[in-house]
């Protein structure tokens, strides 16, 4: 992969009233017109992404939204693509308009923002045409590049205050030394994408290489080979999650076994939820519903681990009919009250933000959260065994 993955990016939402300039402002950081600008209220009609670089933050996602204050049914619906947005940001600018000053409208934002834990940044625009009331405002001008420059330098340095940037999540944690070999064993079935590998794959991969340890890749066919020819044992084997049960059947009990996707709760911050949540199958009544979500869209084969795999599993272990229902993308549901179980995959294309908002969201409505990899180990009976390479991260579990 040539570029960081969106996910992994640090993602700056841009909020505030209609017209108060926030397209103009992130053209203006964007060095180019990403949103479309008019004197119109409500021109900005859903969320607009722009994957770009900013120093000295690295790699980021300015997200446009429309005005949280629009009216009317089609308003309301712009505004819902707002409040979606503030799932996966990570730092909110608050844009203000100078010219109208601090409104009720404004406040109430602000308050939305704190509510959710958001680091905030308020940012007074159009401060060519009135000067903002607050000495210590960051004052700007989108339309005459004012401040610009200024605004830039104020986010890297309110980035750096924040745990995101001083305590960086790895995927490994401190499990791994140098020269310790990891073995990942990643199956090139139907369902596996032509030519390439999956993002999981790639970014431990990358990770394995940054700690100057040693990376071995096989398919579940050749792994009995491919321990036979080391001589020594690996210090890690990582299992694509479906083949769980092959794998758990070769590797030694002395050697650390998981999966991909218990790796990645664990780095996206959903990892003790989502422990907990398993051990709830065994209790959930026939015909319960239960929703299986995964982050991204794709294309689903005839033996799709969400939509077939996971349900025959599910069934098979616990010998009951349940009711299951299927999201992806950005479709997952607000409410979840009509669920008895939540099963997600990993989440590499979705940020820690916004993971760890869908399993929040879960939790305020009671509703069990788990995913992929831990439900799987569960169902083979190896839970225990997939988690016991936490006692060797002197990190703690987010």
């Amino acid at each position: 992969m040539e570029q960081t993955p969106r996910a992994n990016r640090v993602h700056i939402g841009f909020f505030g009233r209609r017209n108060a300039g926030k397209s103009s402002l992130i053209n203006a950081i964007a060095g180019q017109t990403v949103s479309v600008v008019s004197p119109v209220c409500g021109t900005t009609t859903d969320t607009v992404e722009k994957a770009m670089e900013l120093l000295p933050i690295g790699a980021v996602v300015l997200i446009d939204t429309p005005g949280l204050d629009d009216v009317g049914t089609l308003g309301s619906l712009r505004v819902r693509q707002a409040k979606r947005a503030l799932t996966h940001t990570d730092i909110a600018v608050m844009v203000i308009d100078a010219a109208a000053g601090m409104t009720p409208e404004d406040k109430e934002i602000l308050q939305q923002l704190e509510q959710r834990h958001i680091p905030t940044i308020q940012v007074w625009n159009k401060c060519d045409q009135a000067t903002p009331p607050a000495e210590n405002a960051i004052a700007v001008s989108a339309a005459t590049g004012e401040g610009i420059r200024e605004l830039k330098e104020e986010l890297g340095r309110f980035y750096q205050k924040l745990p995101i940037a001083r305590q960086p999540v790895r995927l490994f944690g401190s499990l791994l030394h140098p020269e310790d070999v990891v073995l990942l064993v990643t199956p090139i079935d139907e369902s596996a994408p032509k030519g390439r590998m999956i993002l999981p794959q790639v970014q431990a991969i990358r990770e394995i290489l940054d700690q100057t340890a040693i990376c071995v890749v096989t398919q579940p066919e050749q792994l009995r080979r491919t321990l036979s020819l080391l001589k020594e044992p690996p210090r890690l084997v990582v299992t694509d999650s479906q083949a769980f049960g092959t794998v758990r059947s070769i590797v030694p009990e002395e050697i650390l076994l998981t999966s991909f996707s218990i790796l990645f709760a664990r780095f996206k911050g959903v990892l003790a939820p989502a422990m907990q949540a398993a051990q709830t199958l065994q209790t959930l009544p026939d015909g319960s519903r239960i929703l299986i979500s995964e982050g991204c869209t794709h294309h689903r084969q005839c033996n799709d681990i969400g939509t077939v795999k996971l349900p025959k599993w599910i069934q098979g272990y616990t010998g009951k009919s349940f009711q299951f229902d299927f999201s992806s993308g950005n479709s997952f549901p607000e409410d979840l009250s009509p669920y008895q179980l939540v099963v997600h995959c990993g989440g590499c294309m979705l940020n820690q933000q916004e993971m760890k908002s869908r399993a929040a969201r879960a939790a305020a409505q009671g509703i069990p959260y788990t995913n992929y990899g831990v439900l799987i180990a569960f169902l083979n009976g190896i839970l225990e065994r997939s988690l016991t390479f936490l006692k060797a991260i002197d990190e703690p579990s987010l």
